[in-house]
């Protein structure tokens, strides 16, 4: 007797049928749901806890000087781009633009090769005394205020000539150091070591087995310590301020404090700048979320 069986791709999906009441109770497939109105109106709320000071700051960099009295939040009379190109020119914003988007990927490519690597040395020897106490020294550090560490930080970046790009982007990999070593510790834990030990019976060594087998299953991680890395290095403000020693090196964020004076503070020309320097990383985001979301589900079907 022949037993014949469809693939997958002759079954045809059952029909979804979605179906409402005025008491907001959902019926999916004859299925009854209800609709978390708690949930609903929490997201409402950050949802405008965001978009109100986007609109404020738009509309403050559309206005001049004359019409930012009131409460702030009225429309302007006439769009003054001549904002955008004060903010342009005084911030010399290309080059600003180019020495943070430098110092940026800089430090995430850094941080992604170097402490993916400390946290996969950890997970795999976390049973011996020596990597647990490392682990939870770096750990320890989350808890530092960067204040109180400042002064030494700035002497000796001073002292070793790393007061420049090259010395910031090694202070962000080293300052990410315990957060991301947290994350990435989690989840290496949760990879089957029998691939490695697979990989080992074959003849490879320990950095064949990380590059080619550890790093690509690290994707979802890799994506979330990148966005948290480049979100901080390109908003950065005091870190930069205390390092960076060559006016040329300075970046957006620095660049952007021209505009307070000691007696009064442009800011129609600020809030332009402030929307300019958020527009490559808003960018950047647009074109790479679903890159992270298909990492982020695969770390979960995982």
């Amino acid at each position: 007797m022949a037993i014949t069986i469809d693939s997958p791709a002759t079954v045809e999906p059952a029909s979804l049928r979605i179906e409402r009441d005025p008491r907001g109770v959902r019926r999916i497939n004859g299925n009854r749901t209800r609709i978390n109105w708690w949930a609903t109106a929490l997201i409402a709320v950050c949802a405008i806890t965001v978009l109100v000071p986007l609109y404020f700051a738009v509309i403050t960099a559309l206005k001049t000087p004359d019409q930012l009295g009131g409460t702030g939040f009225e429309l302007p009379t006439g769009f003054h781009w001549q904002n955008f190109v004060d903010a342009w020119t005084l911030t010399r914003f290309p080059q600003a633009l180019l020495n943070t988007a430098l110092i940026t990927v800089g430090a995430v490519v850094l941080t992604l090769l170097t402490n993916s690597l400390v946290a996969y040395a950890i997970a795999r020897n976390l049973h011996k005394p020596f990597f647990k106490g490392v682990y939870f020294y770096l750990l320890s550090a989350i808890f530092i205020p960067f204040p109180i560490i400042m002064l030494p930080v700035v002497k000796e970046t001073a002292l070793f000539g790393l007061d420049n790009q090259v010395g910031l982007i090694l202070l962000y990999a080293v300052f990410g150091l315990s957060l991301n070593v947290f994350i990435y510790v989690a989840f290496i834990k949760s990879i089957p070591i029998e691939l490695e030990e697979a990989a080992y019976t074959d003849g490879a060594t320990t950095w064949r087995v990380y590059w080619q087998i550890i790093f690509p299953l690290l994707t979802p991680m890799n994506a979330t310590v990148g966005i948290l890395t480049c979100v901080w290095a390109w908003n950065d403000f005091i870190l930069p301020l205390v390092v960076l020693s060559d006016p040329a090196a300075r970046t957006l964020q620095l660049s952007q404090f021209v505009f307070q004076g000691q007696f009064n503070t442009n800011y129609s020309a600020a809030f332009a700048s402030y929307l300019m320097a958020m527009a490559p990383l808003l960018i950047v985001y647009i074109f790479a979320q679903r890159w992270v979301i298909s990492g982020v589900m695969r770390g979960s079907i995982k």
